[in-house]
């Protein structure tokens, strides 16, 4: 692997290894000059999503969050990026265009910082596409050609999912996001959520080869809300937790026939 993938990408792939074990595997399971790309662009995402959790005084976490908006404008401007080990193949990774569109998942985290849910639904929706719709339409657009909407609806479900399986450590945190939290609300979340994967699925005629390599990310995402719609969030990991090996072998069949 290192023949291909420099320094700064192997540590890109150990720090989502470290922090986002199940997004790590699917990138493994993709051909080694996809993960030069992936890698990157996730290992960034891991290092935003975590910034309002790393500290309790909200000036801080503003202030690495900022960080990562000065990087984006660096690439977006064109100008020369800061030395920093994710920074650096993140600029290789992205054109400006793309850099622009990850702005929008920075601002979002700002909302991770503060324990206030959201108004509404609208507005909790519009903070799932910034921060897992924006997210999947950079790193599939980054392999290869992808429709926007079938990358938005694909990158909500999965967004949805993930926000799901993070309920109970939210809750406990104080951070719930959703206007509503009760079993009705949830598992209509969950349904809405589960249309819009089936829709994206239905049209993988639009989303390339390449692209889709990025879209194994969101593997797990139908279980975890089917589970959810049906208010049996217990079930939402298939009940057979064998876990890795099992879970790897069928993401590497997933790989091989594209069936994100």
């Amino acid at each position: 692997m290192a023949d291909i993938l420099n320094e700064d990408v192997i540590a890109c792939a150990r720090l989502l290894e470290r922090g986002d074990p199940e997004r790590f595997r699917a990138v493994m399971a993709t051909p080694l000059e996809v993960r030069k790309t992936l890698f990157p662009i996730f290992a960034f995402n891991l290092e935003v999503a975590r910034a309002p959790w790393v500290t309790k005084e909200p000036l801080i976490a503003e202030m690495r969050l900022q960080w990562w908006q000065d990087v984006l404008s660096e690439i977006s401007d064109g100008r020369a990026v800061r030395r920093h080990e994710v920074a650096t193949p993140l600029a290789i990774s992205l054109t400006p265009a793309a850099a622009e569109v990850l702005k929008a998942v920075v601002e979002a985290r700002r909302h991770d910082i503060y324990p206030d849910p959201f108004a509404t639904n609208a507005d909790f929706q519009a903070y799932i596409l910034a921060t897992s719709g924006c997210l999947m339409r950079v790193a599939a657009q980054a392999l290869g050609p992808a429709d926007d909407q079938v990358l938005a609806d694909f990158g909500y479900a999965a967004g949805v999912a993930n926000y799901l399986k993070a309920l109970p450590e939210l809750t406990e945190a104080g951070k719930t996001h959703i206007p509503d939290t009760s079993e009705d609300a949830v598992q209509l979340l969950a349904h809405e959520a589960l249309l819009k994967l089936r829709s994206a699925r239905k049209a993988r005629g639009k989303i390339s080869k390449k692209a889709g390599y990025a879209l194994l990310t969101g593997w797990q995402s139908g279980p975890v809300l089917a589970a959810y719609a049906r208010r049996s969030p217990a079930n939402a990991y298939g009940g057979d937790r064998r876990g890795v090996r099992l879970s790897g072998v069928r993401l590497l069949g997933r790989s091989l026939l594209q069936r994100w």
